[in-house]
């Protein structure tokens, strides 16, 4: 007669014990039911956060069997001394490599609208722009996008991002970029009338950006909204001063940023 476990389940049915290992940080495992891979930055008492190639985290809870280990099953346990959040990132929340060296600059660009934003771009991005030897210069507007594009002709070996504000639907700013096209040039934009917008307001230390009346002069409305000096140009670098990673801005431009670069660093051939 066959015996059975005292929770009733066939002893030949029970699943085979599989490796426990510790959560320690920069392990690389996957997730079994979602496919998420990525490296260990954090685990508590019942969870673990991972964090992907692009930087993004996702949280799991440490179930038996719950993830892949070098292609085999594995049951992550918490370290026994709680493992460390790592600190070498960049702004942008990427891992820093302190000993890399500036790539000599691509002839691919990422053009951004004023220089305001190319000033965020830098402050959060810098590091990562550096290494992938990406350069990002601002136009004056985008009036004359379509000419600019032209002029820049873009190829294989030279492709073009350009990041937009208030790219919306029904905006002048959606008409230019329509008119904009080309397998090796990729417009991208953000849903803010400026990019002090994409500065979230708890960074600033305000409750929210203001709204500004349409035909007013957007940056100086806020100046006189939240009560500082009318002076744009300080304004902008008390905001700035306030921005000391990705987490003080807003996803809808994280996003856009991290697509463009992923744009202009990726040949067509994905080689």
């Amino acid at each position: 007669m066959r015996s059975y476990s005292p929770d009733l389940t066939p002893p030949w049915k029970k699943p085979k014990p599989v490796p426990t290992v510790e959560a320690t940080t920069d392990l690389v495992v996957e997730e079994v039911s979602t496919g998420f891979c990525g490296a260990v930055i954090r685990c508590e008492a019942n969870t673990v956060t991972l964090e992907d190639r692009f930087g993004k985290h996702r949280v799991f809870p440490l179930d038996p069997r719950g993830f892949l280990l070098d292609g085999k099953v594995v049951t992550l346990t918490r370290p026994a001394a709680p493992a460390p959040v790592r600190r070498d990132r960049t702004a942008s929340g990427s891992v820093a490599v302190p000993t890399a060296r500036a790539r000599v600059a691509r002839a691919g660009r990422i053009y951004v609208e004023g220089r305001h934003d190319a000033e965020l771009v830098e402050r959060v991005w810098g590091d990562d722009l550096r290494i992938e030897g990406v350069v990002v210069e601002y136009l004056s507007g985008i009036d004359d996008l379509p000419a600019i594009v032209a002029d820049f002709a873009p190829g294989p070996d030279a492709r073009l991002g350009i990041l937009v504000d208030h790219l919306v639907p029904g905006s002048k700013e959606s008409r230019i970029a329509a008119s904009v096209t080309g397998s090796h040039v990729l417009v991208a934009g953000h849903p803010y009338i400026d990019v002090w917008e994409a500065v979230k307001p708890s960074s600033v230390g305000i409750a929210a950006w203001p709204r500004i009346p349409h035909g007013e002069d957007w940056k100086t409305g806020v100046c006189r909204a939240l009560g500082w000096p009318e002076n744009t140009g300080a304004a902008w670098q008390h905001i700035l001063s306030k921005v000391t990673s990705y987490k003080d801005l807003e996803p809808e431009l994280l996003g856009r940023v991290e697509e463009l670069i992923d744009f202009v660093t990726t040949s067509p051939s994905g080689v």
